[in-house]
């Protein structure tokens, strides 16, 4: 996580998504149809009146644009858990041991997967993709072989979607398109997003311990948080 550099850092063409090379990223997605869309467009137009004024003058601003996004990424998590509307496709065994196995099969090669839980219609990852940096890389290694987190993610949800759809019967979109994800800043940052992801289920009153919960997943587990 301490790998990155300044001049490895980007913007998304579509802000406000900050995604700094090698950096750790904590990412929510969701399943299609999970909020409904004035709910999604109330927040959307708060988010956006507020984002305006900070960037006039974004250099001065950008921790606070960082942590404003970060404030209403909750607001949308808040979303979620309330939702008793839109599907819950997660639910099902099969479905979260899709998305888990998918999840485990990139460790070590694009990320490092730190954390992650599998609620009924959205999921919560931890991902460090430091891992793909070394001390020798150069740049022109860096832009033909770093594999970046908008593709890291279509790589995840792309075959999910195909393989869960399938197991479901069903057709049509299966994850929303947009993933909400904030990139850890530094050390008290990660351990509170841990904290975060694991007790999802137990805010949530499916389990009184993180530990019970199946499609909990924690690599430092045998520690504690």
């Amino acid at each position: 996580m301490d790998k990155t550099n300044k001049s490895k850092i980007f913007y998304k063409n579509k802000l406000p998504h900050y995604q700094p090379v090698g950096a750790a990223f904590f990412v929510t997605f969701r399943l299609f149809g999970s909020i409904p869309k004035s709910k999604t467009g109330e927040l959307k137009k708060l988010y956006k009146s507020e984002i305006i004024q900070l960037r006039k003058n974004e250099e001065k601003n950008r921790e606070e644009i960082l942590s404003l996004r970060y404030k209403y990424f909750k607001k949308f998590d808040e979303l979620l858990e309330k939702d008793n509307i839109g599907p819950h496709y997660l639910k099902e065994e099969n479905i979260s041991k899709i998305v888990s196995e998918q999840l485990h099969r990139f460790d070590n090669e694009f990320y490092e997967l730190i954390a992650y839980t599998i609620m009924s219609n959205h999921v919560h990852i931890l991902i460090d993709t430091g891992i793909q940096l070394s001390s020798e890389i150069n740049e022109y290694d860096l832009n033909n072989s770093y594999v970046p987190l908008d593709k890291i993610m279509k790589r995840i949800k792309g075959p999910t979607a195909i393989y869960c759809n399938r197991d479901l019967n069903r057709k049509g979109k299966f994850w929303d398109r947009e993933s909400y994800d904030v990139y850890i800043r530094n050390h008290k940052m990660l351990l509170n997003i841990i904290s975060y992801i694991l007790e999802n289920p137990v805010k949530a009153g499916i389990v009184k311990n993180w530990r019970d919960y199946k499609w909990s997943y924690w690599k430092g587990y045998e520690a504690d948080y």
